[in-house]
């Protein structure tokens, strides 16, 4: 009887076992999923300053404290290419290798714009290899530009106005908002 007692608890504590590794491997999936899983079809942007409209001059920070003037006049023919990611979004983990793929290819220097704190933006940074890419963070743009979603991407041209702005979760939009002849890279300000 006392065997069979043991036996019985050995055997419920086997299960309770076996339980918890599947509740533990279920949990990892759930995650992997949810880094997997962009959102379908385009989404819209909300208002704020919108293509056509210049912004106003902004001293942004890069991650090592730097100052990094925007909005400032710049060389005639360039376009700027700002990025707006976190480190806590999965579509901009995405999402960024493309946009920077996109923009080596069509001449251009791509700019950052990070939200969150600056460890884990720094951890991000290290994490991606975005050492050579300025990234700068702040949110004083992000309110004026009123940049609600991530990852949005942001062009400007040589007078700081706005060339196209919008969220981006797939190849194909980047390319759309990057047109072929996009322009010349920028000369970048101090570098991290």
């Amino acid at each position: 009887m006392i065997a069979a007692l043991i036996v019985s608890q050995l055997l419920l504590f086997a299960a309770l076992a076996s339980l918890i590794l599947v509740v533990l491997a279920l949990a990892r999936q759930i995650g992997v999923l949810h880094e997997r899983i962009a959102p379908i079809g385009p989404q819209q942007a909300h208002a704020g300053l919108e293509p056509g409209q210049a912004i106003p001059r902004i001293t942004m920070r890069t991650l090592a404290g730097q100052p990094f003037p925007l909005g400032e006049a710049l060389p005639p023919g360039t376009v700027q290419m700002l990025l707006f990611v976190a480190p806590d979004c999965p579509i901009c983990k995405r999402v960024l290798p493309i946009a920077l793929d996109v923009a080596r290819d069509r001449g251009l220097t791509p700019i950052l714009v990070g939200d969150g704190a600056a460890p884990e933006l720094d951890a991000m940074r290290d994490r991606m290899g975005l050492a050579a890419i300025p990234f700068v963070t702040g949110v004083e743009l992000g309110l004026v530009l009123q940049i609600n979603r991530l990852p949005t991407l942001l062009l400007l041209d040589s007078n700081g106005t706005i060339l196209a702005k919008d969220v981006v979760n797939t190849r194909r939009q980047v390319e759309t908002l990057i047109p072929p002849t996009a322009g010349r890279a920028i000369p970048l300000p101090a570098a991290e």
